[in-house]
């Protein structure tokens, strides 16, 4: 299977996942605003709304990762020579994977110190509502390996990927 089909796959499965948590919780919010009004408050509804936004957090960094639209400083590194570009973008790259890897290992141990605990308004497990950081922690490192090799091969050739500003003007 090549790199651009794993990563097309990956993609799709990605947007799946977060376009259905992003449906679910705006019918989850809808549903706590519509009996809030009437006067019958939904008990669980502040508890399962924010693990949710939690779910569409992680599984919207990593999609966010795959498409390379987090935050970064093309103009600092693509001003530099090939070696250096290469070097940033590996020591940032390295401090990424790092800092996810470590939030997966950290996210599987607080799931095993929580331990048989539910939440407090509706009996769901809190290893099921954790679960998204180990799993979101993995996908996004998982993300960051695909696109690695495209990372590497256009600050080699001195290409930066391109920003909001050129695709803007590209549709003009």
């Amino acid at each position: 299977m090549s790199l651009a089909r794993l990563r097309s796959g990956f993609e799709w499965l990605l947007e799946v996942i977060t376009m259905l948590l992003v449906v679910s919780l705006a019918v989850v919010v809808l549903l706590g605003v519509t009996f809030r009004f009437t006067g019958n408050s939904l008990g669980w509804y502040d508890e399962v709304a924010a693990v949710m936004l939690a779910w569409v957090t992680y599984y919207g960094a990593a999609l966010a990762a795959l498409k390379r639209a987090h935050i970064s400083v093309p103009g600092l590194v693509y001003s530099r020579p090939p070696v250096v570009r290469v070097t940033l973008v590996l020591i940032g790259e390295a401090i990424i994977i790092t800092f996810f890897v470590l939030l997966a290992f950290y996210g599987v141990r607080t799931i095993q110190i929580l331990g048989g605990s539910t939440l407090v308004s509706v009996p769901i497990p809190i290893a099921v509502t954790q679960s998204t950081i180990p799993i979101g922690a993995g996908l996004y490192v998982i993300a960051e390996l695909i696109n690695l090799p495209t990372i590497l091969r256009e600050a080699w050739q001195g290409r930066r990927p391109p920003s909001e500003q050129d695709i803007v003007e590209e549709l003009q």
